[in-house]
């Protein structure tokens, strides 16, 4: 996993988290706790878990600070 400032990658797609935007309701960590952590760092390991279901999770960010795009294709989602 390739890891650059808010930013986590893995070989299909890359998710971004924007701390601005974040209202640290937690649900990411709490329905998804194989990829997002609150007490690990780095905190979102994109390697623990099947692209799709992350995918999905990061669908219910409800602020918006997660979003992800396909790494081949490079648009954002």
């Amino acid at each position: 996993m390739e890891i650059e400032a808010n930013q986590f990658s893995n070989k299909d797609i890359t998710v971004t988290y924007d701390p601005c935007k974040c209202i640290l309701s937690g649900i990411c960590a709490k329905e998804l706790s194989e990829v997002f952590s609150n007490s690990i760092i780095p905190w979102v390991n994109l390697d623990n878990t099947e692209t799709k279901r992350i995918i999905e999770q990061v669908k219910r960010c409800p602020s918006g600070a997660l979003n992800y795009f396909k790494n081949s294709s490079m648009q954002a989602s």
